[in-house]
Parts: C-alpha cells; sequence; structure tokens
C-alpha cells in the first residue's frame, strides 16, 4: 500500500498554481507513494480534507509564507497536530528559509524546517521517514535532538534540469481557472537571481545563484500541458525570467513551434530589457508576449544605486519606449518609504510614475510601502539603527507586507499624500473611457499640478467600492 504524503498550501488572495508544493510532491516515487495536495485557497472544506487526508499519513509538509499566509499555516499545523500528535510536521518556504532553527525553537509543532531549494531535500526527508531511519545526514533541514534544535549544513543549489518533471496532475487545475477567472497556466522555469539588491531576501536565501530549466524541455513539457488543459495564458513566475537573452529568445522559438496559442507573461530588468534588439521584440511579441514586470523601485538614481538595483532610469525609459512601440504591457512596480529616503526622494518617484504613465495606458505603475523583509541587507541596517522586528510566529503572521503604510519611516502626511497620489495617477491615464472622460482630465490637471488636496473623487469611490485586502 502506498503511503500518504500530505502537502497544504494556505489562504491567500492570489491563486498562482503551488508549485513549490507541486515541485516537492513531484519528485517523490509515485509508485510508493501517494500526494495528497490540500489548497485551503480552492478546496471546500479544506479543513476536513485535511484531516481526512492526514490519517495514517506519512508527513505533512506546509509551506509558509511571511504574513497572512503564515497565520493560515500555523492555525492548520495545530489543528492537524491537536488531532495527529505522531505525525511528522514539516514545514518550508520562504519563513523557514529565513528562520529554520527559530521557528522550531518557538512552536513545538513543526517538527522539521527545510530551507533554500527544497525538492532533493524533501525526498530524502520522506525516505528516511518512510525506512525508519535517521535524518541525521540530510542538509538543508532543522530539526530536533535531545532537546535541543539542530540546522545541518545549507544544500548547494541543484541544476532544474536534474529535478524531474512538474507533474500538474497533482492538483485540479480547473479550480485555479476558475478561481483566476481565465484559463491561466502557472510554470517557473528558474530559480534564485545573480543580483544584489538590498531590499530583497532573495540573495539571502540563494546565495546569488540561479539555475534554469532548458528551453528545448520547456518546450516540450508545455506543449503535453497544453494539450490536455489547454490554457489560454502562461504566467511565468520566475524572478528573473530574462536573465540570458539568447536563452529567452529560444524559449520564445519553442513556444512559436508549438503555434502561439496562447500568450504569455514573465519578469524582466530593465538591463535584460537593454540587451535585447529591436527585432528581438518583435519574436518575443510574435511568440505571445503580452506583458513584462519591470521592477523600477525608485524614480531617484541616487536611491536606485543605495538600492544596489544595478540598473539605469534609461535603460527603464528604453524598455518601456520599446514595449509601448511593440505593444506589450508592463507593470513597473515601485516602492518608498525606505529607511532615511528623503523627501526628493519620493519626489522623484511620483514624477517617474508620471512620465511612464503618460507612454501608455497598457503600463501600470503600482507602489508600495517599504517594510523590512527579513534576510535583506537594509533590514538587517534597520535593526542594528534600532527598528524591531516581530519575535513571534504569531506576530510575523500580522505583519502585512503589501496592504500597509510601512514603517516609521512614513509620516502620516507623506502617506496621505502617496494614496492620493495612487488613485489620482492611476485614474488620470486609463484606458480612455466616455463616461470618465471628466474625471480622468481632472486626475491629469490634479497629477501635473501636485494638487491632492479636497479628494472628493477618491473619497467617493472608497465609499462605492469595496477594498480587497491583499497580503
Amino acid at each position: 500500500m502506498k503511503k500518504k504524503v500530505v502537502l497544504y498550501n494556505p489562504t491567500a488572495v492570489f491563486f498562482d498554481m503551488p508549485l513549490a508544493l507541486l515541485a516537492i510532491g513531484s519528485c517523490l516515487n509515485f509508485e510508493l507513494f501517494e500526494v495528497i495536495i490540500v489548497d485551503a485557497r480552492v478546496d471546500e472544506n479544506a479543513d476536513n480534507k485535511l484531516l481526512v487526508a492526514c490519517e495514517d499519513a506519512l508527513c505533512l509538509g506546509v509551506t509558509a509564507l511571511s504574513g497572512a499566509p503564515l497565520k493560515d499555516a500555523l492555525r492548520a499545523t495545530r489543528l492537524v497536530k491537536q488531532n495527529h500528535k505522531e505525525l511528522p510536521v514539516i514545514w518550508g518556504g520562504w519563513h523557514p528559509s529565513l528562520f529554520p532553527v527559530e521557528l522550531l525553537e518557538e512552536e513545538p509543532i513543526i517538527d522539521i524546517s527545510v530551507y533554500g531549494q527544497g525538492e532533493t531535500t524533501f525526498k530524502e526527508l520522506v525516505t528516511a521517514l518512510n525506512n525508519g531511519e535517521g535524518i541525521d545526514q540530510i542538509n538543508g533541514i532543522a530539526y530536533r535532538k535531545d532537546g535541543k534544535v539542530v540546522k545541518r549544513p545549507a544544500r548547494l543549489m541543484q541544476d532544474m534540469d536534474e529535478l524531474p518533471a512538474v507533474n500538474y496532475d497533482l492538483i485540479d487545475v480547473e479550480k485555479y481557472f476558475s478561481a483566476k477567472g481565465q484559463r491561466q497556466f502557472d510554470y517557473i522555469s528558474s530559480t534564485g537571481c545573480f543580483f544584489r539588491c538590498t531590499f530583497c531576501a532573495d540573495p539571502f536565501v540563494f546565495k546569488r545563484k540561479w539555475t534554469a530549466i532548458s528551453p528545448e524541455r520547456m518546450g516540450k513539457e508545455l506543449a503535453h500541458w497544453h494539450e490536455k488543459f489547454q490554457f489560454t495564458d502562461l504566467n511565468f513566475q520566475d524572478e528573473t525570467f530574462f536573465t540570458y537573452k539568447n536563452r529567452s529568445i529560444e524559449i520564445a522559438n519553442e513556444l512559436i513551434k508549438m503555434g502561439s496559442r496562447f500568450s504569455w507573461a514573465a519578469t524582466m530588468r530593465a538591463d535584460q530589457g537593454m540587451r535585447l534588439e529591436d527585432e528581438d521584440f518583435v519574436f518575443l511579441k510574435n511568440s505571445g508576449l503580452r506583458r513584462a514586470l519591470i521592477g523600477v523601485e525608485s524614480g531617484s538614481q541616487e536611491m536606485m544605486d543605495w538600492l544596489k538595483k544595478d540598473i539605469k532610469i534609461e535603460q527603464v525609459l528604453g524598455c518601456a519606449d520599446r514595449c509601448k512601440t511593440h505593444g506589450i504591457a508592463v507593470i513597473f512596480p515601485f516602492i518608498v518609504g525606505f529607511p532615511g529616503e528623503s523627501d526628493k526622494s519620493v519626489k522623484d518617484s511620483l514624477n517617474f510614475v508620471k512620465t511612464l504613465r503618460k507612454k501608455s495606458h497598457m503600463f501600470q505603475t503600482p507602489i508600495f510601502y517599504y517594510k523590512p523583509y527579513p534576510g535583506s541587507e537594509i533590514t538587517q541596517k534597520a535593526v542594528e539603527e534600532g527598528y524591531q522586528l516581530p519575535n513571534t510566529l504569531d506576530a510575523w503572521s500580522d505583519f502585512d507586507y503589501v496592504d500597509s503604510k510601512g514603517g516609521p519611516w512614513v509620516s502620516d502626511e507623506k502617506y496621505q499624500l502617496i494614496e492620493n497620489f495612487k488613485f489620482f495617477s492611476k485614474l488620470a491615464w486609463s484606458k480612455a473611457n466616455f463616461f470618465l472622460f471628466p474625471l480622468q482630465k481632472l486626475a491629469q490637471w490634479r497629477c501635473e499640478n501636485n494638487f491632492y488636496k479636497l479628494p472628493i473623487e477618491k473619497i467617493l469611490s472608497d465609499r462605492l467600492f469595496i477594498k480587497v485586502e491583499l497580503s
């Protein structure tokens, strides 16, 4: 009889397919193990399904992301332990990768934490548990021994081509299409990032390493899943999809060979985009590229340099012009409210948002507030200067990264200014709408003259439309 391995994905407001759980589950021997994925975001009666699945199971794996998903991960784990006390619980994901020891020291319901790239680590753990063997030689984990937490050495990043293909049959793909409201398929073609941005935890977790699936293998895998699921859009979940120009073009060629029957979106750094020629953009567009996500973070070159973005504002503008020319939508995320950020830096960012928004209604410029994420260089400096990070799992679960004012570096006055600007800049340069035309013109006037007082339009909008809390 196959042993059950149960994997749990906590609640969240986004509906990307659980790629991390799919990746670790796909590494197991399906002749020996039955992998059951319970996703609280899409499964009805998820708690009951989880408890039933955990009966006579070999172990439970939980992916944990700092913020609201962590709260549900804790709740679900406590529920399982109340009903299945002896079941080994393994946590992985971003939060355990940052705090592999601390979470075990605090929370007895978690037996093992996995940090870093988890596919092979999880496979070795499941094999050891199944065979009744010790786990003290498995790298990339922390566990308890004689009442103390032991952290094993980190595991070296593994070439993704050495890992088995992700088996999407482990989930009900149609549930995710329904939740998203479109037949959008999620896929990750690379892991890690070569770059050193000081606000990001990726360099801490993956040590600025990067590995990827070969374009030829990707083409075969995507052709298979497209034939089965007939998705209309492909969303690459890579940190930096366009890391190598030639690889990007080869992937586009594989998609064209499939007949370009779907659109796709991916992440792009501004310097990567500028290494592409105009004919490359034409080729990418013909392969189905509909949108790129290009992180800007700041409209101040001085602040960009401080963040170690290693890009220039001119490169962002160059990418924007090329994407506009070829009809490619772009999301340009910004971050404000860094420790010690000057009013001029914030003003430069707002002005740069206006510059980009004027170029095309296909450009979006979401603005987020910096909130110290553990593992990043800026966070370490902020802590040294007295900023206090949450010190319990429950506190971390209340630490909202998206829909929040950020740290103490944003005054109430600055927060209100930015919130008003976000509203008016979005309205001002949205796609032309006959009914909203007068309001759009008024919003453009406000933005051009930096006049955001008496925001009657925003007040009415906030009252008439329900705001979705993000985390």
